[in-house]
């Protein structure tokens, strides 16, 4: 909202919400009343200092047209209505003129011609206003739908206003649940260097560090029995080192579990069964340990990821802990 509303009730309360583009519009226009009033009153003569500086803040009207020009004239273009892209836009250009001829004469300091250029700017000003309140925007209030308002937002920031701070956001910005937002966004990092992951991208010095702050040991065993890969935690609870890639997984187990394992992965490839689940105490811990069976999109069997985790602390976990205690 402009400073000159900030402290006092806007005239288009319960008419338009707060920050919607037309109520933007609109307080714009009681902005530049306002300003056309303080040059109206400021004596040229003895303060063209103060006078010039009141008129820059109105020729930012260039903002308002443009706006209009690049936001609102295509969607009503997209409803038939094309007369305002024709001719209003020819008298946003005829007032830009007059506020270039305004600027050389004030910078001329010359007094009389001041005084006839900014007169004949007040009227166009007010022509144009006028036409704004009585048919631009009531019949594009009619016109475009409450998606197509909502859709100005990101348009309208990039063109700026003549406020000197941004108008309340339209709509008003609500927290979003993540499970909930389906909005794609423009993504504000390069994706060149990165894989496709879904959702979202990473490098490969990403999904490393990943991989290894995880507090679970994970190793992943292709279709062909073959172990492929392992995250290198810092903490792991069941130990590993580079030479298991590669290697079948009927040879990384103890002969005592072999069996399991391979009747896992029997299951597993006949679709049979997608967990395998087990919880063991290991040199003083809990350890709770998972299999998962791996399939594409078309439910071909893709591999297994074995999965441990020392569950000791979690499952001495009692009430509830909803504030950190990083200070106790």
């Amino acid at each position: 909202m402009s400073e000159f509303l900030s402290n006092k009730q806007s005239p288009f309360e319960g008419q338009y919400p707060d920050g919607h583009p037309v109520r933007t519009y609109l307080e714009e226009n009681l902005l530049i009343r306002e300003l056309v009033g303080q040059l109206q009153s400021i004596n040229i003569y003895e303060d063209l200092e103060l006078y010039s500086a009141v008129f820059e803040k109105l020729a930012k009207v260039d903002l308002h047209y443009t706006r209009k020009e690049n936001q609102l004239f295509p969607y009503l273009e997209k409803h038939g209505w094309t007369s305002p892209s024709q001719g209003m836009w020819t008298f946003h250009d005829q007032i830009r003129a007059q506020i270039k001829e305004c600027r050389e004469a004030i910078a001329s300091k010359n007094i009389k011609d001041i005084g006839s250029k900014m007169q004949k700017l007040f009227k166009f000003l007010e022509q144009m206003i006028n036409v704004e309140e009585t048919r631009l925007f009531p019949r594009a209030m009619g016109m475009l739908s409450e998606e197509e308002w909502k859709e100005f937002k990101e348009g309208d920031r990039e063109i700026g206003w003549m406020f000197e701070h941004e108008p309340t956001p339209y709509p008003p910005d609500e927290y979003v649940h993540p499970s909930q937002d389906r909005k794609k966004r423009k993504l504000p990092f390069s994706t060149k260097d990165k894989t496709y992951y879904n959702e979202g991208y990473l490098t490969p010095e990403q999904v490393n560090s990943i991989f290894r702050i995880l507090p679970v040991d994970i190793t992943y065993v292709n279709e062909n029995d073959q172990v492929v890969f392992y995250n290198r935690g810092e903490d792991r609870v069941f130990p590993r080192s580079a030479g298991i890639i590669g290697r079948e997984v009927k040879f990384c187990h103890p002969p005592k579990s072999v069996d399991q394992v391979l009747r896992i992965l029997e299951e597993f490839k006949a679709g049979r069964q997608d967990l395998a689940e087990f919880w063991i105490k290991f040199r003083g811990k809990f350890i709770h340990i998972q299999y998962f069976a791996v399939r594409d999109p078309d439910g071909t069997y893709k591999g297994v990821i074995e999965m441990s985790q020392d569950v000791t602390h979690v499952r001495s976990l009692e009430g509830e802990q909803r504030l950190l205690d990083w200070d106790n």
